[in-house]
């Protein structure tokens, strides 16, 4: 067994609360509040930008050039994502701060990237593709045609995260996970696994904290 089929067992509790949260819940069927949606924009954007410095990190840190091209060119993408977001809902962004669950996050991350092993930090930045494609694709499933999808609140989020290029990128950062986890030795692997299974729950933690509206307390 692979080692990220292994981890997959591994965070399938998670993976189960994430897809019955109630933020995902209402995401999928369309009743999610456009300002709880706002909300998830917000710390979304703010996320993006420190996300494409854990990219660049990798790329930094990469065995080879198609390695390199692939972490940056996610870099890259992920910027583009965030500039077409905030010129989308320019009004809707306006002065967002990070939330504490977006904060300690980002923090980890960016810790995972740029302090610890390759392998490490392409574990800790796994869930973000892999959980995004399941969650989008479950949603999927309950889309029955392009034209209910075109009717959909949230159609466009939804093939974000079902969409060839997405399913690719999933793909070889899964494949990147296992080449560095073959190359590990069992402590290395579970540092990895670690890590994954972390920014797993910070991704359920993410969710949560659009549904809630968290605030710092002072």
């Amino acid at each position: 067994m692979s080692f990220t089929d292994q981890v997959w067992q591994r965070i399938e509790p998670v993976r189960n609360a994430i897809s019955e949260h109630p933020f995902v819940c209402a995401l999928a069927d369309g009743s999610l509040e456009l300002e709880t949606f706002h909300e998830y924009l917000r710390q979304d954007a703010l996320y993006l930008i420190d996300y494409s410095r854990a990219l660049s990190a990798l790329a930094a840190g990469a065995s080879d050039a198609d390695e390199v091209t692939f972490w940056s060119g996610c870099a890259h993408q992920t910027m583009v994502d965030e500039r077409s977001l905030h010129a989308s809902h320019v009004d809707v962004l306006e002065g967002a701060t990070m939330n504490p669950t977006c904060r300690a996050y980002m923090s980890f991350l960016l810790a995972s990237t740029h302090a610890e092993t390759q392998g490490v930090g392409i574990a800790a930045v796994l869930p973000c593709f892999w959980l995004y494609d399941f969650v989008g694709h479950r949603l999927r499933e309950g889309v029955h045609s392009e034209d209910e999808l075109d009717a959909h609140p949230y159609g466009d989020w939804i093939r974000t995260y079902t969409g060839p290029e997405f399913e690719e990128a999933t793909r070889r950062a899964k494949d990147y996970a296992d080449q560095y986890a073959q190359a590990s030795d069992e402590a290395g692997r579970e540092r990895m696994a670690e890590a994954c299974e972390v920014a797993s729950r910070y991704e359920w933690m993410f969710f949560d904290a659009a549904w809630t509206g968290q605030q710092w307390p002072l």
